[in-house]
């Protein structure tokens, strides 16, 4: 739909809630301006979801194509998320959020995006929003097995499977699986896999997460946001970008509560992060520097030694930091960690 690509900031809203109730007059134009061509075959399995306990949104993906995390996945924090894929058209991930954002239910703006394409045959598409109200469509033309099921608060699809027990599997997986948005979404795409997920094989995964309070800047609102173009193993490299991931929100929020002076909130996230990734040379650095400007140097010692022994460069670091007010401007102390020995 070209008419994206010309709004402005101050009409978007008015224009999209518009869209849907002009499209009986206007459909045939916008059949017409749509490519009648199928786009890229993105032909995958994939989970859109919402926790109604804390309010999170997101998309989860594995396919044999390169680069799926970059296509097919969509979502904001307070909106919606999409999987738009099958013969994909990424216009659905923009657009969808675009009408979820003004006000429409998913199934409204999906009803209503499908009525405006020529190719929806040919597409497979799930969406979800805030409220955790969802729709999904599979294209009469999708390359079997194709399908999808729908349950509450989430949509499981998939195209081009070796066989028809991959979305009951998914949405199985789903509804009985413990633990956070990510963790249930991975048993999904897990559960897929194990049954015989696509039947080309397996090339790359995504899986993103947004957090429940949108706070107006999407980059804070992500929890994860983890893709993998080109694995062998997708999925296990995913597990493992996901737990590194919440390993580097754990020192994320460690540096935020040091900000508000609560240095013992800030060492137990730091903690936290370690155990998670403990061969991490930086996160124990971080860790080691924090205990320095909390004047507990005899504490961080262990850790430089630590991290010291992995790489000497994070020596070299050590002595830039004071000037740039990192670590405090005190030669004896940076003498003294610099010069920590290896344990023997």
């Amino acid at each position: 739909m070209i008419f994206c690509c010309a709004l402005r900031a101050g009409s978007r809203t008015a224009l999209l809630l518009g869209f849907l109730a002009a499209l009986d007059a206007a459909g045939a134009d916008e059949r017409r301006i749509r490519s009648e061509a199928p786009s890229r075959p993105v032909h995958t399995y994939s989970i859109v979801a919402h926790d109604p306990a804390t309010g999170e949104l997101g998309v989860a993906v594995q396919s044999h194509w390169f680069s799926v995390g970059s296509v097919v996945p969509w979502a904001e924090a307070g909106v919606g998320a999409v999987a738009t894929q099958s013969f994909v058209d990424p216009s659905y991930g923009k657009l969808g959020l675009d009408l979820m954002r003004a006000g429409r239910s998913a199934p409204d703006a999906l009803k209503g995006l499908l009525a405006a394409d020529a190719g929806r045959d040919v597409r497979q598409v799930a969406m979800v929003d805030a409220q955790g109200r969802v729709a999904a469509h599979t294209g009469a033309k999708d390359i079997p097995a194709a399908g999808h099921h729908m349950g509450a608060n989430y949509s499981v699809q998939a195209n081009l499977m070796l066989n028809d027990k991959v979305w009951p599997a998914m949405a199985k997986a789903f509804e009985q699986s413990k633990g956070d948005l990510a963790d249930r979404m991975l048993a999904a795409l897990d559960a897929a896999q194990a049954v015989g997920g696509d039947i080309r094989g397996r090339q790359s995964s995504a899986l993103i997460v947004v957090s429940g309070k949108p706070t107006g800047r999407s980059w804070d609102d992500r929890v994860f946001d983890v893709r993998v173009d080109d694995s062998p193993e997708p999925l296990q490299e995913l597990r493992r970008l996901v737990k590194l991931q919440r390993a580097y929100n754990h020192m994320n929020a460690g540096d935020v509560a040091v900000e508000h002076k609560d240095a013992e909130a800030g060492l137990r996230e730091y903690a936290a992060a370690e155990a998670m990734v403990p061969d991490s040379a930086e996160m124990i650095y971080w860790h080691a520097v924090a205990l320095v400007n909390m004047k507990r140097v005899e504490e961080s010692l262990p850790l430089f030694r630590r991290v010291f022994a992995l790489d000497a460069n994070w020596r070299t670091l050590t002595t830039r930091l004071p000037q740039v007010g990192l670590l405090p401007d005190d030669r004896k102390l940076i003498d003294r960690i610099t010069n920590v020995q290896p344990s023997r």
